[in-house]
C-alpha cells in the first residue's frame, strides 16, 4: 500500500507541474487548470483514504459540496473582484497550514518528535498566520474597505524587528521545551500582528506584487507543514507555489523598475485614482474633451488602433463591448492590437484574463516588450481605464514614484485617446502631463458607455 500512496503521489506532483507549464501560456492555461486541478484532487483522495481520516462516501460529498461551492463563487464573483478572491484564496491556504501545524503540535502523529519537526512547526504556525493576516489586509484595502493608501505607523519598521525578534525567541524557547502550548499560540498571535503591519504600509499601485508574494508566503507555510506531516506531495506543490510566486514578484517588480524591498518598505501610492492630475509646480492646464462621436469619426479614418486596457476598464466591465468594438473596427480593414502592460490592473495577469473572457484572441494579445517599438507607427493609442503604465513621467520626473518604470509608449502614436472617468492620477498619485498634449483627446465617462457609443458612432457611419 505504501508503494501505492508514493505512486500516486508522484503522478499527482507530475500533474502539478504539468499545469504549470501550461499555465505559463493564456492559450494553454485551461488545459494547466485542468492538470493541475486533476493532480490535487489524486492528492486529497489518496491522503485521505491512507489515513483513514474518512471513509469514500463522505470523500465525495465532501468534494462536491466544496466543488459547488467554489462553482457558485467563480460564476458570481465579477473579474473587479477577482483580486480580492485570489488574497482570499492566499488567506485560506495560510490559515490552514497554520491549523494542521497547530494541530500536530498537539497531537504529533509520530512519535518522538525531533527537533527538525519542532522547526518546520514554528516556520508553518509563523509563515501561515503571516499569510492569512497579510491576505485579510490586502483583500480589504482591494475591497475599499480600508484605504488603499500606504498606511505608516510610528516607529512602522522598529515594531516589524521587535515582532521578528520575539517571533525568534518563542520558536526557540518551543524547541527547547515543546511541552508548553503557551509559546505556539505566542508565535501565532505576533505573526497575526506582523502580517498586520507588514501590509498596511504598501499602498494600491503595488498590490499586485503583494498577491505574488503572500501567494509565495502560502506555497513556502504548505511546503513547511508537508515536512511536518512527512507528506512529499504537500512538500512538492508547496514549493511550486512558493518558487512560482517568487519568480512572479520579481517579474513585477522588474516591470517597475523597483527592488522587492522599495515595494515592501517604499510606502509608494495614494487612497485612490480619484485626485487631481495637475501638472504640479503651481501650473494650471486644461484639456480639450471629446464625446464619443468624435472619437468615432477619428477612427474611421485611421488603418490602425493600438489598445491600452487597465483598471478602469474592469470596473466598467467593458471588455466584452471593446471586444465588439474591436472587429467592427477590423471589418472596415484597420489593424487592431491589445497591448498589455505587465503591472495593468491590480494582480497579475488582470487584463489578460479579462480579455480572454470577452474572448478577444489570444494572438490579438501583445506583451510590453513586444509592441512598444509599434507604437510610433500606429495612428491611434486608445487607452481605457489606464494611467500609470502609460505616464511619461515615468522617463523624465526623477523625484516620481513611477521614474524609471518600464512605460507603453503610446505617446509616440500618432493620436492619443484616453477614456477616463475622472482628470484623477492613478495609484502612484502622479500627474499625467500626456492629458495636456496637443494630440491627446480626453473622452471622460464611464468606459462601459463611452466604448458603447463608439460602437454605435462607428455602425452608424
Amino acid at each position: 500500500m505504501i508503494y501505492f500512496e508514493q505512486l500516486a503521489y508522484l503522478f499527482a506532483a507530475t500533474m502539478f507541474i504539468m499545469g504549470l507549464k501550461y499555465l505559463g501560456s493564456a492559450k494553454t492555461a485551461r488545459k494547466g487548470n485542468l492538470y493541475a486541478m486533476f493532480g490535487m484532487t489524486l492528492a486529497v483522495a489518496i491522503t485521505l483514504l491512507i489515513s483513514g481520516i474518512i471513509g469514500p462516501a463522505q470523500m465525495i460529498i465532501g468534494m462536491i459540496v466544496g466543488s459547488l461551492i467554489g462553482a457558485v463563487v467563480a460564476k458570481k464573483i465579477e473579474m473587479t473582484s477577482m483580486p480580492q478572491m485570489v488574497a482570499l484564496f492566499n488567506g485560506f491556504g495560510g490559515i490552514a497550514s497554520t491549523l494542521v501545524a497547530f494541530s500536530e503540535y498537539m497531537e504529533p502523529s509520530t512519535l518522538p518528535v525531533t527537533m527538525d519537526v519542532q522547526i518546520t512547526i514554528v516556520l508553518s504556525l509563523f509563515i501561515g498566520t503571516i499569510t492569512f493576516t497579510g491576505s485579510l489586509i490586502a483583500f480589504a484595502k482591494l475591497q475599499g474597505l480600508m484605504p488603499g493608501r500606504p498606511i505608516v505607523l510610528p516607529l512602522h519598521q522598529i515594531l516589524n524587528i521587535v515582532l521578528l525578534l520575539a517571533t525568534v525567541v518563542f520558536g526557540v524557547l518551543n524547541v527547547v521545551e515543546p511541552s508548553l502550548p503557551l509559546w505556539p499560540l505566542l508565535i501565532i498571535l505576533v505573526a497575526a500582528i506582523f502580517g498586520i503591519t507588514f501590509v498596511i504600509p504598501i499602498g494600491g499601485a503595488d498590490m499586485p506584487v503583494v498577491i505574488a508574494l503572500l501567494n509565495s508566503y502560502s506555497g513556502l507555510a504548505a511546503s513547511a507543514t508537508g515536512f511536518v506531516l512527512h507528506n512529499n506531495v504537500l512538500i512538492i506543490s508547496g514549493a511550486l507555489v512558493g518558487a512560482s510566486g517568487i519568480i512572479l514578484s520579481q517579474l513585477m517588480c522588474e516591470a517597475m523598475n523597483r527592488s522587492l524591498f522599495n515595494v515592501l518598505f517604499g510606502a509608494v501610492g495614494t487612497d485612490d485614482s480619484s485626485g487631481n492630475a495637475g501638472t504640479g509646480g503651481g501650473e494650471q492646464k486644461t484639456v480639450t474633451r471629446y464625446t464619443a462621436e468624435d472619437a468615432a469619426m477619428i477612427m474611421d479614418t485611421v488603418q490602425s488602433v493600438i489598445i491600452v486596457p487597465g483598471y478602469g476598464l474592469a470596473v466598467a466591465q467593458a471588455q466584452h463591448v471593446l471586444h465588439e468594438m474591436g472587429e467592427l473596427l477590423m471589418a472596415k480593414g484597420i489593424d487592431v492590437k491589445y497591448a498589455i502592460h505587465p503591472v495593468a490592473g491590480r494582480m497579475p495577469g488582470h487584463m489578460n484574463v479579462l480579455l480572454a473572457e470577452a474572448n478577444v484572441p489570444y494572438d490579438m494579445l501583445y506583451e510590453m516588450d513586444d509592441i512598444n517599438d509599434d507604437f510610433q507607427n500606429t495612428d491611434v493609442a486608445l487607452i481605457i481605464g489606464a494611467n500609470d503604465v502609460v505616464n511619461p513621467a515615468a522617463r523624465t520626473k526623477k523625484d516620481s514614484p513611477l521614474y524609471g518604470m518600464p512605460i507603453l509608449n503610446v505617446d509616440y502614436a500618432r493620436t492619443v485617446m484616453f477614456v477616463k472617468r475622472s482628470m484623477g492620477a492613478g495609484f502612484a498619485g502622479e500627474a499625467n502631463p500626456l492629458f495636456f498634449d496637443d494630440k491627446t483627446m480626453m473622452v471622460f465617462g464611464d468606459a462601459k458607455a463611452v466604448v458603447t457609443g463608439l460602437v454605435k458612432s462607428l455602425k452608424e457611419e
